[in-house]
């Protein structure tokens, strides 16, 4: 359990504040935002790389910034992503011209949030984002399912050849292809022998029975996916390295190995499974180069630990043995000092600072529109906010309720802040709301508020239904691309789409705004309830799907109900 902190609610900031005082040889905090930044970036002309993720797993993310590793890290609370609003003012704090490349586990509010702020980044202010998802846990999906493995351990090696790449000044096509080729060639599996505690609480996330372990365990206090037996080192590294060899390529006759403690096995016992996953290698006719052993991606206190092998040419090697100096790792070489004072930091991209409230007089007619719009769905969200809890109770976390009022709250707010027309308010409508909610639903609810935003700038007028039903078909392509879902998976997708749908026929048909807007709201409604009968197959609720049946998915309800809400303030005479 944590000893030393403040307020479970300020633990995140407290530590980055704390890593950057330590530390500032090789990172600052980035004014107005929960990320940190390397003395070295942002670099003129270069290439510049964010790393990221939730807290907790400390070196990763933020004390792997600095000369010769990554550019910058933003981080979320613990074990969960940060907003797309923080990563986005990261994107901005650290270009230089030449792109960004972002790289970040493979989990489903990490992909949407620095999906999302990738979108902004690119859409307004021309930065060319690529991004690149660490998928190495061998444990999380079958070979066949590359693509759905979690990313753990193995993204040191992933953003320790990036970085590298970028800090030679590679193009940005080439650090991108050498972290994906990094990625593939890294794959990781670990094991735990008793969960770790969340700030705050005093009880593990889980418990194994005595004298067990736990096979394939994730590094967000997910458990593992086989109990057995606990082994003698000897035998363990057998177990871990067997299991790694199965995905041995064909050119893999040479490698780098990590074994890495997860919070609570020290690092004597990380030397003992060392020496066991050496033998094991050298056995099978694995060239060792140069190992890591220590606590790089961690889990908390979680007690266990985890070996990753990445398979190297003579490319990857040379990148791996560049020096780099961070707070949580330093590799000795000859480091050349920086030959200029850091850039300040103090711009734009990092405040945080309000500007003041539009007054309605000083709108456009659409906006005037797209601010009630807001308040109505912030009051319904209000009026729902335990039912949508005790939906989200049923296979996951509950925390559904109060994640929208959050959002909505947070998107009322900056729309009295942003103007004249409802594009503008609805842009900073979105990024607010995906700022405040976090995890998926403030990104997809992020992405459809600020595609919408896009479609509608310039407009002073109300909107044609024609023009809105554009804006909406693109907002569910957005989000869809985004949240990776389709219809029939349980989750808002089912009431947007039939929504959008249903106002595209209906502004074929030259119908009103207040006939389309209803037949779609009716569609919508009816998608929601659809859903009650489908088991989950997207974001935590999947993990539990048969629980699901019977119930409403939250997230479709809630767009349903907001959606209802906008229909109401649209009949009102003179909007």
């Amino acid at each position: 359990m944590s000893y030393v902190l403040n307020s479970p609610q300020t633990f995140k900031n407290d530590a980055l504040d704390g890593l950057a005082a330590a530390y500032g040889r090789y990172l600052r905090r980035l004014p107005g935002a929960s990320a940190v930044v390397s003395v070295s970036a942002p670099a003129p002309g270069r290439v510049s790389t964010i790393i990221g993720g939730g807290s907790g797993h400390f070196p990763a993310f933020a004390g792997l910034v600095g000369p010769g590793l990554a550019d910058a890290a933003v981080c979320g609370e613990i074990f969960a992503s940060p907003s797309a609003t923080q990563v986005y003012r990261t994107i901005r704090a650290v270009s230089a011209g030449a792109g960004v490349l972002m790289l970040f586990g493979n989990y489903q509010g990490d992909v949407m949030h620095f999906g999302l702020a990738a979108d902004q980044a690119t859409t307004q202010d021309g930065i060319e984002v690529r991004i690149v998802r660490v998928t190495d846990d061998i444990a999380s999906a079958p070979p066949e399912r590359l693509q759905d493995r979690r990313g753990i351990a193995g993204g040191f090696f992933v953003f320790r050849a990036a970085a590298a790449a970028a800090h030679r000044e590679y193009p940005l096509e080439a650090v991108e292809r050498i972290a994906a080729s990094a990625n593939a060639a890294t794959r990781t599996i670990g094991v735990a022998f008793e969960g770790c505690t969340i700030p705050g609480h005093e009880e593990p996330m889980f418990t194994l029975p005595a004298g067990s372990m736990a096979l394939g365990l994730g590094i967000h206090g997910e458990p593992g996916i086989l109990t057995v037996e606990r082994m003698a080192a000897k035998d363990l590294g057998s177990l871990l390295v067997e299991r790694l060899l199965e995905e041995r390529p064909a050119h893999g006759d040479r490698a780098r190995v990590m074994v890495n403690g997860l919070g609570r096995v020290k690092s004597e016992e990380l030397f003992i499974l060392y020496r066991s996953v050496a033998d094991e290698l050298a056995k099978g006719g694995v060239e060792l180069t140069e190992p890591e052993v220590g606590e790089l991606v961690t889990s908390l206190d979680m007690a266990g630990c985890s070996v990753t092998v990445v398979w190297t040419d003579d490319e990857l090697e040379e990148l791996l043995s560049t020096p780099a100096a961070t707070a949580g790792y330093v590799h000795l070489g000859p480091f050349a000092p920086l030959d200029r004072q850091p850039v300040p930091l103090d711009r734009e991209a990092g405040s945080e600072v309000d500007p003041p409230e539009i007054g309605d007089r000083q709108l456009a007619e659409s906006g005037r529109v797209a601010r009630r719009a807001l308040m109505a769905m912030a009051e319904s969200m209000r009026e729902l906010e335990g039912h949508l809890g005790d939906l989200d109770a049923v296979a996951a976390d509950g925390d559904h309720g109060t994640t929208m009022t959050r959002g909505m709250d947070a998107a009322v707010q900056a729309g009295r802040r942003a103007g004249p027309d409802a594009g503008a308010i609805l842009v900073a409508a979105g990024m607010a709301f995906a700022d405040a909610a976090g995890g998926a639903s403030g990104a997809l609810w992020g992405s459809g508020l600020t595609t919408i935003g896009a479609a509608l700038f310039g407009g002073a007028g109300c909107p044609e239904v024609a023009t809105l039903s554009a804006a909406f078909t693109a907002a569910l392509e957005s989000i869809t691309r985004l949240g990776g879902s389709a219809p029939g998976e349980k989750t808002l997708i089912d009431a947007l789409h039939p929504f959008v749908r249903a106002f595209r026929e209906a502004a074929a048909e030259g119908a009103s705004m207040t006939v389309a807007w209803q037949r779609a709201v009716d569609a919508a409604a009816q998608g929601a309830e659809s859903t009650a009968a489908m088991p989950a197959r997207r974001g935590r609720a999947s993990w539990l799907s048969e629980r699901s049946i019977g119930v409403e998915d939250p997230g479709a309800v809630s767009l349903a109900a907001a959606l209802a809400a906008v229909g109401r303030v649209l009949t009102v005479p003179g909007s």
